[in-house]
């Protein structure tokens, strides 16, 4: 049973249709399991493994291929038919006779599709050197061109439904992050905190539950907030120092990011200060966001009101975002960072994410938000502060 009607994965297949006869594609081999997802509804942990997704220009229905114990998945997740639902043998898994991409050129021969040119994904974290090997040496006819993003650029304005998916997974983030604000005291284990998060994040809301999110709860503590991808220890949480959270709630794989900054104790004035900043920078340049500018300039509007303040920051301040897998929430397309010359149009999603990581510690506050006809709704709602937590008083 897919998540969508039937008729929107078709408008998403004709879309991906169009931008391959665009690029003279007539075979594109899809392995990033969001992009399955988004064109098939396929769902399941088997990434794992090597499987894709064959769409040809010619034919109604993409082909999924992948290891026969997950063929089921396929055929309850999916729209296709079960003729479409190709599944290999388990000798090809983890093997070094043979690879799933052998078991895939052959296929394609048997359906006379060796010539033309072949769309790969092949900077994905699913798609591996020696796939790219073996298809070559198994499809010697074709030519092969990189199509990384070519789903990925179609899947950057979303559906009614999508945003609807998002604000539900943005339900789950606000209760998942007041958990972790309210767990979060000098004496508790960090991973006790993280338990109670992980078990918000997928009990979800009383009308709908979670699903698993791409990204782990990301906690750094202390000095270790100078760092943003830290996860958490089992350390106890000390007094006089910062907490960063970073999650996200996720509703049919659909996310919703979003972080905060608390302080144990009484706020460092260093922090407190770097904190400030990140606010005022955050709701600037959130205010500022509307149809027709571009990233570039979005991140511009940080840059300026950030340095009145005497700070910078180098890496981008958000990317577009919402259905992924594991290991990334991202879409890997548009960044809000200089050079980017993306124009914003009414229902992509972004994570603005404007922390500054300094040399011992670092501030961190996040949005999720869509872009409007006039400007952003913003999915969370959640206070934009430092949180303090003070003995037994939250501030």
């Amino acid at each position: 049973m897919t998540i969508f009607e039937e008729v929107e994965y078709k408008k998403r297949l004709s879309k991906t249709k169009e931008k391959m006869a665009e690029k003279g594609i007539n075979i594109l081999l899809v392995t990033n399991p969001a992009n399955m997802n988004y064109l098939t509804g396929y769902d399941g942990w088997s990434f794992y493994v090597h499987q894709c997704l064959i769409v040809l220009l010619d034919e109604e229905e993409p082909f999924w291929i992948g290891r026969g114990q997950d063929a089921n998945g396929a055929k309850v997740t999916t729209w296709l038919s079960e003729n479409n639902i190709i599944p290999y043998p388990d000798h090809y898994v983890q093997s070094i006779e043979r690879h799933p991409m052998d078991f895939v050129c052959n296929f394609l021969k048997e359906i006379g599709q060796t010539n033309g040119t072949v769309g790969l994904e092949m900077d994905t974290y699913y798609f591996t050197a020696k796939c790219y090997t073996q298809l070559k040496l198994g499809l010697p006819q074709v030519s092969f061109i990189d199509t990384t993003t070519l789903v990925n650029d179609v899947r950057i304005i979303k559906s009614d439904k999508e945003i609807e998916y998002m604000r539900k997974a943005a339900r789950i983030v606000e209760n998942a992050m007041q958990t972790g604000i309210d767990a979060i005291e000098e004496g508790v284990r960090e991973c006790d905190v993280v338990a109670k998060i992980m078990h918000a994040q997928i009990s979800g809301t009383v009308e709908f539950g979670g699903d698993y999110p791409a990204i782990m709860p990301l906690l750094p503590a202390g000095e270790r907030t100078s760092a943003p991808h830290i996860t958490w220890s089992d350390e106890p949480y000390k007094s006089n120092i910062p907490v960063i959270l970073e999650l996200a709630g996720s509703y049919h794989h659909y996310h919703s990011p979003l972080s905060r900054t608390v302080f144990i104790g009484e706020p460092d004035p260093k922090v407190k200060y770097l904190t400030e900043a990140v606010i005022e920078g955050l709701n600037t340049t959130l205010d500022f966001i509307k149809p027709g500018v571009t990233c570039e300039e979005v991140e511009e509007v940080w840059r300026k009101t950030i340095a009145k303040s005497g700070f910078e920051k180098p890496s981008r301040i958000g990317y577009s975002m919402g259905l992924n897998y594991p290991p990334d929430w991202g879409e890997h397309t548009a960044s809000l960072r200089p050079g980017d010359k993306t124009v914003l149009q009414p229902n992509m999603a972004f994570h603005c994410i404007p922390g500054i990581w300094l040399d011992h510690y670092g501030a961190e506050l996040s949005e999720s938000f869509r872009v409007t006809e006039k400007g952003i709704e913003v999915f969370a709602n959640f206070p934009r502060k430092l949180f303090v937590k003070n003995s037994t008083k939250i501030y």
